[in-house]
């Protein structure tokens, strides 16, 4: 955490360099994913081990899935928005999630943790859900190179976003596309509003998706009042993280070819 702290402050004061960029992404970055595969992600009453995710998560480095004791959580405040002299509330919303991450944050960073249970987990997403933020499954080589956190992000305060508006590839796209039903979209423009990528608009009174800034982080079909929106898969090169899937993947691979 402490140099993504670093990035944050560095980006703020204008002592980033571009050139560091590429660099600082290709060991840590997020994956967009929508509020069904975050909440299933803290739900697993289960231990597994997934690895080498080139499909789902398409960085060389930190792309494992690996899960110890899931049910171990501690939230804590965002660094991004703590950096903010005006900060979106509330502060604790990034989810460690498994060991040995959750008691390394929860010994080092007591004023600034605290532990959870699932359920209450569940609850912080579906608010920052509400509220229109994007939920990321964050990697980091530093992290033994594997999932560990869930952030809950404003494009107004995370550093991440900021980092992929100024060009450098710190997000992956979730591996989905909004579909919109064109006999229920009332044209209202709340999805084009809320979508934190600026990837919709309103076309002859219709909503619109622009597949090439899309990140498919399911924000706009929680917003929209006519439930015109869903997720469908893109069938692309980056494959959506459906947890469920892997798993069942995983089990069927023999063991030493993992």
């Amino acid at each position: 955490m402490l140099d993504w702290i670093r990035f944050c402050l560095c980006r703020r004061l204008g002592l980033w360099s571009d050139d560091d960029g590429p660099s600082f992404a290709d060991t840590y970055h997020g994956k967009a994913v929508p509020l069904e595969t975050a909440a299933r992600l803290i739900t697993l009453n289960r231990n597994i081990e997934i690895r080498d995710l080139e499909h789902v998560i398409p960085y060389a480095r930190a792309r494992d899935i690996v899960l110890k004791n899931p049910d171990r959580i501690v939230v804590m405040d965002c660094p991004c928005r703590a950096s903010r002299v005006k900060p979106c509330l509330p502060l604790d919303v990034c989810l460690i999630v498994g060991e040995p991450f959750a008691s390394f944050i929860a010994e080092h960073h007591p004023g600034r943790s605290r532990w959870i249970t699932p359920e209450e987990a569940v609850n912080i997403l579906e608010a920052e859900d509400r509220r229109g933020h994007v939920h990321h499954a964050f990697f980091k080589e530093a992290m033994l190179g594997r999932f560990y956190a869930i952030c809950n992000c404003c494009s107004c305060c995370c550093g991440a976003m900021q980092a992929m508006r100024n060009g450098v590839p710190m997000l992956s796209p979730s591996g989905l596309l909004p579909q919109i039903d064109l006999d229920i979209c009332q044209g209202c423009g709340k999805c084009v509003r809320a979508c934190p990528f600026k990837a919709l608009e309103l076309v002859e009174n219709f909503a619109r998706v622009d597949p090439t800034l899309c990140m498919g982080c399911g924000v706009c079909v929680g917003q929209c009042p006519a439930k015109a929106l869903r997720l469908v898969e893109t069938h692309g090169p980056v494959q959506p993280l459906i947890v469920d899937r892997l798993v069942q993947a995983s089990e069927s691979t023999p063991a030493g070819s993992r």
